[in-house]
């Protein structure tokens, strides 16, 4: 395994041409057909970028995202055949991103990110509480915050811009925005993924509360997942020993970062709060965990 440097905020690769920055991901144009996407370190809580890093965090989701991939060997992904070294030839700048970065084939995402959730929890909870239904969904009466649903559901939602929410939207708005035929196998395939890794994390220890995926299309229409995958950025997972119904359990993310937030008196707007190195230490802890958890 690559030499991970400690922490990195924001990656400085002169050799190639930056597409963009995102909340925690730094992507690069590599020729016509592919992307170097580099997970920094960077995080944010409520839609605003943080001003430090979690140590270690970008390298975490790298591995996790890479052994679900592995893991789901059948599903088509954006991983291409190109090494680091093949699109990097400095070796100094290999070594800024050297374990968190991944050469991906570039494709045409949907403008829909496919949520999927297993257990009544946050905007979901909110949802079921006002009106029964979660994303036009209507469950049983009489559900307990965190309960696990007799199936899992697919809520999509859509794309926000930094600093604004994703909006929660039904499935009717979902073929809409994809065409039918593409919102369907995505629903499908998001409901499959979902299932299965829960079976899988819940012999580990972990439960795994909802996640978010991404898809999109190569040239020839195929659904390819994209993005990360299963990870506590784009996942809620909770410990299953502390698992208890009607409460919302602790989790093995930013959880940490937000409780501390909720403490002090702060509008969600940038600039954020600067975190205290205990803070940054238990959450860099909590996703070590996950991967251990799962990945041993």
């Amino acid at each position: 395994m690559a030499q991970v440097q400690a922490t990195l905020y924001e990656s400085s690769l002169q050799s190639l041409p930056l597409v963009g920055r995102g909340k925690v991901r730094d992507i690069y144009a590599v020729g016509d057909d592919h992307l170097l996407i580099v997970t920094t370190d960077r995080l944010s809580a409520f839609d605003v970028v943080l001003s430090e890093p979690i140590p270690g965090k970008g390298a975490v989701l790298t591995e996790l995202s890479n052994f679900w991939f592995r893991h789901f060997e059948d599903v088509p992904n954006h991983l291409s055949d190109l090494k680091l070294e093949d699109v990097l030839s400095d070796p100094a700048e290999r070594a800024q991103v050297a374990g968190r970065a991944m050469v991906v084939k570039k494709l045409k995402p949907f403008p829909v990110e496919a949520i999927v959730r297993g257990y009544l929890i946050g905007s979901g909870w909110k949802d079921y509480q006002k009106t029964g239904q979660v994303c036009g969904i209507t469950l049983p009466k009489g559900l307990e915050q965190a309960a696990q649903l007799p199936e899992a559901i697919f809520t999509p939602s859509t794309k926000a811009e930094i600093g604004h929410h994703d909006e929660n939207i039904d499935f009717e708005k979902s073929v809409r925005l994809m065409g039918r035929e593409y919102a369907e196998k995505v629903r499908a395939l998001a409901i499959r993924i979902y299932t299965e890794a829960a079976a899988f994390a819940l012999k580990k220890g972990i439960v795994i509360a909802d996640t978010k995926f991404e898809f999109g299309t190569d040239t020839a229409g195929t659904v390819v997942l994209i993005d990360e995958v299963l990870t506590p950025d784009s996942s809620r997972f909770w410990p299953l020993a502390e698992y208890r119904l009607g409460t919302s359990p602790p989790s093995f993310d930013k959880q940490f970062v937000r409780d501390y937030l909720e403490t002090l008196t702060w509008d969600k707007k940038p600039p954020a709060p600067k975190l205290p190195p205990e803070i940054l230490e238990r959450t860099a802890a909590k996703y070590r965990e996950a991967l251990e958890r799962l990945t041993k």
